[in-house]
């Protein structure tokens, strides 16, 4: 792994964060901001290449047809796009060969120019929903922290956070396996004793690349 540094600039510490659905990703990626991290969500990013008037919603509309952006705003119809875009499977590969050098480019921006804030922190956490789709900017990342947690304790939790068992499990069925999370892990962050375990467990990591 090579970090952004060798895209052109900023010397900070960046790791991707992944994890499945109810997994403690995004606990732990809150943590890690509090304790002074910059944190980027690479959903965020994702939608933000497909603003109007961008190059990459351009690239969608020659594929997937102009009526998917509104012709008074200039907004997307992203219901439209995903109705055509996962209709197949050559559907969505081509959206995301058509997005995923947008949002790449975008990130690398955001760590070379220090976009996410006025000083340069130790370290920037880049929150990856599908480790699997993004392979391809791993080279971006000094270190990849994969949260796990078993199956049946993720399902619980997003039950109790009102989502339905059906959709959940759609959900995971996307992700990648926890196999596949820890084989391409540098840091292995286990989550099965509840929030306040798992926030110890993030701030020892921290405090053992010397930030504290």
């Amino acid at each position: 792994m090579m970090g952004p540094a060798a895209e052109g600039g900023m010397s900070m510490h960046t790791v991707f964060l992944a994890g499945g659905t109810a997994s403690g990703k995004s606990t732990a990626a809150r943590e890690l901001e509090r304790l002074g991290a910059w944190r980027i969500d690479l959903d965020e990013l994702s939608r933000a290449v497909l603003a109007p008037g961008s190059e990459c919603l351009s690239e969608v509309c020659d594929a997937f047809g102009d009526d998917v952006v509104d012709a008074g705003t200039g907004v997307l119809d992203r219901a439209l796009l995903a109705r055509r875009a996962f209709a197949d499977a050559e559907s969505a590969e081509l959206l995301e060969r058509i997005e995923l050098p947008h949002i790449r480019a975008m990130l690398v921006r955001m760590l070379t120019s220090g976009i996410c804030g006025q000083r340069e922190p130790a370290c920037c956490v880049v929150e990856v929903p599908l480790l699997d789709r993004v392979e391809g900017m791993v080279d971006l990342a000094d270190e990849v922290v994969v949260v796990t947690c078993p199956l049946e304790v993720r399902r619980a939790r997003a039950e109790g956070r009102g989502m339905d068992p059906a959709d959940f499990d759609r959900r995971v069925a996307r992700q990648p396996s926890d196999a596949y999370l820890r084989s391409h892990a540098t840091t292995v962050i286990e989550n099965t004793a509840g929030e306040k375990d798992l926030l110890s467990a993030v701030r020892r990591w921290w405090d053992a690349h010397g930030w504290a």
